[in-house]
Formats: C-alpha cells, sequence, structure tokens
C-alpha cells in the first residue's frame, strides 16, 4: 500500500477520477439491496417461495465475502487499473445476464458471477481515492465514499421500488448499464496504472478454507428453516463442512508462515473491537433493510414505489449523520458518537418492534430518519479509529478484511431475519388459532361474528387471512426487537477502544489507510 504525502503533486483529472470512483462503489453496493423491493414480483415471475427468492440477495453477498479475501493479491498481479476495468466490465454483464433470467437457477448462478466480479469494486474505489488525495484532504475523502457504502443500501430499496413500479423488476438490473458504462470508460481515460511491487505467492490454502466454512455456513443458514435443520442429513452436512472449513482456516492462520490475514493484527484492540462492531453493522445494515420493504407492501398495503419512496428518509438520515460525525472529528471523542449513534440506532429498532399495520407515515418517517441518522453516526467514526492504532504494514488486509466481514454480516443477517421472520410466523399463526373455538364468545356476535363466520367458507377464509396477517405482524415485531439486541450490546465493543488522546491519530480525519498496491 502506497500513501500520498501532502507535498505530493496533485493529481490529473483528480475530479473526473472521483467522480468515476463514486460511481461504481454506489453502483456495486446499490445491488445489495436494490432488489428488496421487488422480490414478491421476482417471486411470482421466478415462481419460487419466500424461502428460495432470498438467494436472489444472499448468494450475491456471499460471493462478495468470499472472493473480496483475493482483491489486494489480483490487485498487485493484474494492476489496479486492468483488474478494476475488468470488474466493472464483469459487472455490467452479468447484471445484464440477471435482468434476462428465466428461473431462480438461472439468477442465483448469474447472481453469483456478479458478486465474484463486484467484490473488489469497494476496497479498490476506497484505496483509488485515498492515493489521489493528500493526507490532509483523506478526511474529505472519506466521507464521500463512506457516503456510497452506506447511502447506496438505503436508497437502493426507493430506486428499485420506482423501477419495478413504472417499469418492471428486470429494470433493477438494466439500471447498471449506463453506471457501467460511465465508470469503465472514465478509468480507461482518465486513470494512470500504478505498479508496485511484485504480487508476493497468494495463500490459496487459507483462502479455499475459508471460502468453504463461509459457503458452507451460508447454505446452512439458507435452507436449514426448510429442511427441519438438524433433523436433516445435508443441514449435518453442510454444519460439518463448515465448521471444518472454519477451523482449518484458524489453524492456518496462526500456523503458516505466510498467511493471507496476519493474526497479529487482532492484537490491537482498536482494531479487534472495529471488527467486531463492523460485523454487527453489517447485520443490521441489510437486514434491516430487506426487514422494511415487504413489512410497508404487506402489512402497510403501500404500493411498491410508495414502499420505496417511504425509506428514501433512511438514506437521507445516513447522509445528516455522516455530515455531523465529520464535523464532529476533532471536537468530540469519536467513541463518545460512535456510542450516541448505537443509542439512536437501538430506539429505532424498538421503535420498529412496537409498530403495528396501522402506524401513520409520519411515525415511519420519524423512526426511519433516527435509524439512517445512528447509521451514518456510527460508520464515519468507526473509520476514523479503528485503524489509528494498527501498523502500516497491516493495512492491506485490514481494510478487505473489513469490507469482507461487513458483507458476511450482512449474508448471515439476511438469512437469520428471513427465517425468524417465517418461524415467528407460523408459531404465532398457530397461538391465534388455538383461541378461536367455537366456545370464544367474541367469534359469536357482532362484526367478528359477520365477517369471520367459520360456518362459512367466504368467512372462513377471511379469519384465516386475518390470523396470518396478525401472524406476520408480531412475526416483524419479533425480528426487529433482534434486531435490538443485536444492536445495544455493541456499546462495550466501543468501551473497549482507546481514545483519540491515545491514539496520536490526527484530529478531524481517519488514520491514514494504505492503498493496495
Amino acid at each position: 500500500m502506497a500513501t500520498t504525502s501532502p507535498s505530493a503533486p496533485i493529481t490529473p483529472h483528480r475530479t473526473l477520477i472521483t467522480i468515476c470512483t463514486m460511481v461504481a462503489t454506489l453502483m456495486q453496493v446499490l445491488d445489495s439491496t436494490i432488489a428488496n423491493v421487488a422480490l414478491p414480483y421476482m417471486q411470482g415471475s421466478l415462481s419460487t417461495t419466500s424461502d428460495q427468492i432470498s438467494w436472489v440477495l444472499t448468494s450475491y453477498i456471499v460471493a462478495a465475502a468470499i472472493m473480496t479475501a483475493p482483491v489486494g493479491w489480483l490487485s498487485s498481479r493484474f494492476g489496479r487499473k486492468n483488474f478494476f476495468i475488468f470488474c466493472l466490465v464483469g459487472f455490467t454483464l452479468t447484471s445484464m445476464l440477471c435482468g434476462v433470467a428465466q428461473s431462480l437457477e438461472q439468477m442465483v448462478v448469474f447472481r453469483l458471477m456478479q458478486g465474484i466480479c463486484g467484490a473488489a469494486i469497494v476496497p479498490l474505489s476506497q484505496a483509488i481515492m485515498l492515493d489521489i488525495y493528500p493526507i490532509e484532504q483523506r478526511g474529505q475523502a472519506m466521507v464521500m465514499w463512506g457516503m456510497g457504502v452506506m447511502v447506496g443500501p438505503i436508497i437502493g430499496p426507493t430506486l428499485g421500488g420506482w423501477l419495478t413500479d413504472a417499469y418492471d423488476w428486470r429494470w433493477v438490473f438494466f439500471i447498471n448499464l449506463p453506471f457501467g458504462i460511465i465508470a469503465t470508460s472514465g478509468f480507461a481515460i482518465f486513470m494512470k496504472e500504478k505498479r508496485g511491487a511484485p504480487a508476493p505467492p497468494f495463500d490459496w490454502t487459507g483462502f479455499t478454507a475459508l471460502s468453504l466454512g463461509i459457503g458452507a455456513l451460508q447454505l446452512l443458514l439458507d435452507r436449514g428453516g426448510g429442511n427441519d435443520w438438524f433433523e436433516s442429513s445435508e443441514t449435518l452436512i453442510e454444519a460439518a463442512l463448515a465448521g471444518l472449513g472454519l477451523y482449518l482456516f484458524i489453524v492456518h492462520v496462526w500456523l503458516a508462515e505466510k498467511p493471507f490475514i496476519q493474526p497479529a493484527m487482532f492484537s490491537d484492540v482498536n482494531y479487534a473491537s472495529g471488527f467486531a462492531l463492523m460485523f454487527a453493522v453489517g447485520i443490521v445494515l441489510l437486514a434491516s433493510t430487506v426487514l422494511l420493504a415487504p413489512y410497508l407492501q404487506t402489512l402497510g398495503g403501500y404500493p411498491v414505489w410508495q414502499a420505496g419512496l417511504l425509506m428514501a428518509p433512511r438514506g437521507l438520515g445516513t447522509m445528516i449523520g455522516m455530515m455531523v460525525a465529520g464535523r464532529l472529528g476533532g471536537k468530540v471523542d469519536p467513541r463518545a458518537v460512535m456510542i450516541a449513534g448505537l443509542g439512536f440506532l437501538a430506539f429505532s429498532f424498538w421503535e420498529e418492534a412496537r409498530w403495528t399495520p396501522a402506524v401513520s407515515t409520519s411515525a415511519l418517517t420519524f423512526v426511519t430518519t433516527i435509524q439512517g441518522f445512528a447509521l451514518g453516526l456510527v460508520f464515519i467514526p468507526l473509520q476514523m479509529i479503528a485503524y489509528a492504532t494498527l501498523a502500516p504494514r497491516y493495512r492491506a488486509d485490514a481494510t478487505a478484511l473489513f469490507s469482507l466481514v461487513r458483507n458476511v454480516g450482512s449474508a448471515i443477517g439476511v438469512s437469520i431475519a428471513s427465517f425468524m421472520l417465517t418461524r415467528s410466523a407460523q408459531i404465532a399463526h398457530s397461538q391465534i388459532a388455538d383461541t378461536l373455538t367455537p366456545f370464544n364468545r367474541m367469534m359469536q356476535t357482532g362484526g367478528a361474528y359477520l365477517m369471520w363466520n367459520a360456518a362459512t367458507s367466504a368467512g372462513l377464509s377471511a379469519l384465516d387471512g386475518e390470523v396470518s396477517r396478525q401472524a406476520l405482524a408480531i412475526a416483524y415485531s419479533n425480528d426487529f426487537m433482534l434486531m435490538f439486541w443485536i444492536s445495544f450490546p455493541t456499546a462495550a465493543l466501543v468501551l473497549l477502544m482507546r481514545g483519540p488522546s491515545r491514539t496520536g491519530a490526527a484530529a478531524g480525519q481517519p488514520a491514514p489507510h494504505a492503498a493496495m498496491d
């Protein structure tokens, strides 16, 4: 990794390269969530169940998580510019393939390919931003880059909802074509190739073990609920492979002479705490978005375009939170800012857990804005302090590992949220139905008797529909409460970090990341 000194000459066409970098970053991150609102439409078009359609999200996330690890080596081996352009072209082409997919199997394969091509875009875009800006401007550069990373998952459902309603769900993938052309053309014309030292031998043993562990774990999470968990031999095999892969990876990292992840970096308390915190942020960032979009459509009764529009305040709150966090840098301990952000985040999930299908639009807007604001308060200080005490030689691997753990957290969060939603709805449906006996006097008189008369087929069908609706509302409440219990205790990780007075980090800006050569 190479850093840019304050006296370094200004990079030619820096503004144009910055624009192309932000376009590439936003395009890649958007694809993590842009399909959320369109999932019910994709489910019908591809003839799948609600559990199966979640693979459209998780297949992309897992592929991106696995392929993040070798980004630094591939960049050194083939050159950053060449590798970046290859990834942009591959990402754009696979987006087109997703848009023309005719079956779930095709969609999952194309999303896997899209995730493989898109894995390098975020780490390389961060490296480029740090390379082309001098040290004294890196704080502002990281705020711009951070907005692309954090705002992308927030505005994705809004854009996806509008495209699905105005055109077709396939346009959530076709929309990448103009952005891909702009970013690829810009880098091809304006970016200069930067060659570093020859790439060292890549640790394929460690990478293979990690890929096996992550892939098998994701399969277990995605298919476990439908297979009755450990009553199924498939789940047992997936659990064994996941445990074996992660065990071999950990042993290899500690015993190998040159593993691709250096275990010594985790002796830094700031980085180790930030690593765990980023994992938790990854879980709630995408899982909360996945929950909110169908909640607004299935329970709130909003059309797809309006559901997407109601999620826009979340993105606005994130941008405001990032700007506030940037302004407070150097004036307020970043740990205090993160704790405040986690407090706001926990509050938003607590409020969402109390929602009913009749929740007002004003309450929706207020809570989602607070949630976005909280994420902005957490993300920028986390980037500032996590690397402040880390030795420079570890920064290349550390930045890639942060992207990896965020993606893994997102994949696990989506799987857990989807399973909990289905399971809680089934349990709640059974519990409510148990009370609806012929001896329940509330069902014998008044409007309930007229609307839900179990003696008629129409009444019985209406009654079952209302029970399913109430059970789903309870299930969503349980999921939002789970997000609360994930976000609230993570404040303890912030307390383990050392403050700026002991890190020697420059006030008001992130510790200078190194850029991957």
